[in-house]
């Protein structure tokens, strides 16, 4: 039996996917960021945050579904989020 991931697509629904996701988001604060993350390792280690953590397989996707980038693990993609956002 394959394995299959529980990711979450541009539209925000979940789906069952044969990738694994390449990058995690907190569903809460609506942040996606690397899997390795020291940020998102810190909260996952006080607990609590693993109960709203999401998988997308595409940076693309997480940004299609209303996730900003984290500013810890991706600080230029974070700050071209944050001037396109005083532009509008």
């Amino acid at each position: 039996m394959k394995k299959r991931w529980r990711l979450v697509g541009a539209g925000g629904k979940a789906y069952l996917g044969d990738e694994p996701g390449a990058w995690g988001g907190h569903r809460r604060s609506r942040i996606y960021g690397r899997l390795d993350c020291p940020a998102a390792a810190r909260a996952i280690a006080r607990g609590g945050y693993v109960e709203h953590r999401v998988f997308f397989l595409r940076e693309s996707d997480a940004l299609a579904a209303g996730y900003r980038p984290c500013g810890i693990c991706m600080p230029a993609a974070y700050a071209a989020w944050k001037a396109a956002r005083r532009g509008a």
